[in-house]
């Protein structure tokens, strides 16, 4: 495999919609998926009203990448040999020296050398995603309250969990205000969605443009995903997707066989007729990745179209679309973003503040203090040096799966960097490109560079991504360009470091 990606090469972009092209507001979307389970479980299966509380503190407790044990009510993160690096019995997290009595230094009872785990079991629940993680905060809850309250040490409430699903976003949640989550989101969209700045827009049109077919892949049914789309794109959203799948029930999408998930047409967002075979561009739902494909050889009149799918979850999006039909993968990560665009919290004292308004919840995507780093982290019991870190399970996964992985979609798409013209004719050096925010200039990269290592060398030091940054003697040499769609991307391979493929390299 080539050692480096690069968007021109790719005749088919592919997005998913949720967390990909569509951000959301974390502090505010968060509390509002939780709220959605703990009253059904509340209100319909009869649990203690103690769910229904949340302090600002409890957010704490998400992290991505972690392992529910159903049987038994653990959850646990996973180093990438598969041994346990830290636990927790519901919410209450075990010592280093209860994890190795109870772990010790051996594989975990489910795992899978091969990195190829399944990320849902009858036996275990893989959290991988930020509509996931205020699950796992409330699944430790009922945890911590079983246990107080009628002394379980085995569980089974998993079955009112998935109830809970089906309540809240069962198909037609969307269209009959079932639950709470649809008519909020219906209700005040700005509250918990980002809408993309004009540069995914022009960035997205920049494609197209170039000749690329865009697909839109998403497990939302139709009627949500045109209210997020027009929401985030604008009305004329449906013009810059030549095919959109919705309820594409991924993993499944592109893992299932076609005769186990044909194509469904659409009308008025309800699912029609079932299709043989996709034939042409348009809107579907359901379906599957092998009549895709076949429609993507004739749209493009080649017999291997290359495809890269852009997506935020490695069980839906990523490790599917690899392991099943091997296309290049864009991981969104937005651990990557750190606490760049993070608004803290005003001081402001309880009293002075609003009647109705709540602390925040911490932003998912910041790290946790209970769980530790999402990449890296030591080994239960020794002390934290250089020879104690190891890498997660879930970092392996992403170095093994994934293409490259950035922190949005909008990075890509406002990156700049700053070129040198190595030739009388201008051509252009791509290896000396740095990734820069708009605003960056040529004396603040220099001026600041150092600065910034030592700001963030606590995980640019554990990630080992002390990046190298060419700064020119004489600025007068560089200008300061868009990124090109042929850019070259150091992809995750073997051959390079773990964390080669991590984007941006400076920021």
């Amino acid at each position: 495999m080539a050692q480096h990606f690069s968007l021109a090469a790719c005749d088919v972009v592919g997005f998913d919609l949720d967390h990909t092209l569509c951000r959301y507001n974390l502090p505010e979307s968060a509390p509002l998926i939780y709220n959605s389970f703990a009253q059904f479980l509340v209100k319909e299966k009869g649990y203690d009203k103690e769910l229904l509380t949340v302090t600002p503190e409890d957010w704490d407790f998400c992290c991505k990448g972690l392992v529910l044990d159903l049987e038994d009510g653990t959850f646990i993160k996973l180093a990438d040999n598969g041994t346990v690096l830290r636990a927790s019995h519901g919410t209450k997290m075990m010592t280093p020296e209860a994890v190795a009595e109870a772990y010790g230094k051996k594989e975990w009872k489910h795992f899978m050398l091969d990195t190829g785990m399944p990320c849902r079991s009858g036996k275990y629940y893989f959290y991988d995603n930020y509509f996931d993680l205020p699950g796992a905060l409330l699944c430790a809850r009922v945890v911590d309250s079983l246990t107080k309250n009628s002394g379980q040490k085995t569980f089974d409430f998993w079955k009112d969990i998935v109830a809970g699903i089906q309540h809240n976003f069962k198909m037609s949640a969307f269209k009959e205000n079932c639950g709470l989550y649809f008519p909020e989101i219906k209700r005040d969209p700005g509250k918990y969605l980002h809408s993309c700045p004009e540069s995914v827009r022009k960035w997205l049109r920049q494609l197209k443009n170039a000749g690329k077919i865009l697909l839109l892949i998403t497990s939302s049914h139709s009627d949500y995903c045109k209210l997020l789309c027009k929401y985030i794109l604008g009305d004329d959203f449906a013009d810059l997707f030549d095919i959109v799948i919705t309820n594409a029930l991924k993993p499944g999408f592109f893992s299932h066989f076609p005769s186990q998930r044909p194509f469904c047409t659409l009308e008025n967002d309800k699912e029609q007729e079932t299709l043989p075979s996709l034939d042409k561009p348009g809107w579907y739902s359901q379906g599957n990745a092998v009549h895709l494909y076949e429609l993507l050889k004739k749209m493009t009149g080649k017999p291997e179209p290359k495809v890269v799918y852009f997506g935020d979850s490695m069980h839906s999006d990523v490790f599917p679309a690899r392991h099943y039909s091997n296309w290049e993968t864009v991981l969104i990560l937005e651990e990557l973003r750190g606490e760049e665009g993070q608004k803290p919290e005003e001081s402001e004292p309880l009293e002075k503040r609003g009647k109705y308004e709540r602390p925040k919840a911490k932003p998912l995507n910041t790290l946790s203090n209970k769980w530790g780093s999402f990449f890296i982290d030591s080994i239960s019991g020794q002390e934290n040096t250089a020879d104690s870190m190891v890498h997660t399970w879930s970092s392996k996964r992403i170095s093994t799966y994934s293409t490259i992985a950035i922190p949005s979609i909008e990075a890509i798409a406002d990156w700049a960097a700053w070129v040198i013209k190595t030739s009388p004719s201008g051509g252009t050096n791509y290896q000396s490109w740095a990734f820069l925010k708009k605003s960056s200039n040529m004396i603040n990269v220099e001026k600041n560079y150092q600065e910034r290592l030592l700001r963030r060398s606590k995980v640019k030091l554990a990630l080992g991504q002390l990046f190298p940054l060419r700064v020119f003697a004489d600025s007068r040499e560089a200008t300061k360009e868009k990124l090109p769609l042929d850019y070259k991307f150091t992809r995750f391979s073997s051959n390079n470091s773990k964390t080669a493929g991590y984007y941006p390299l400076v920021h």
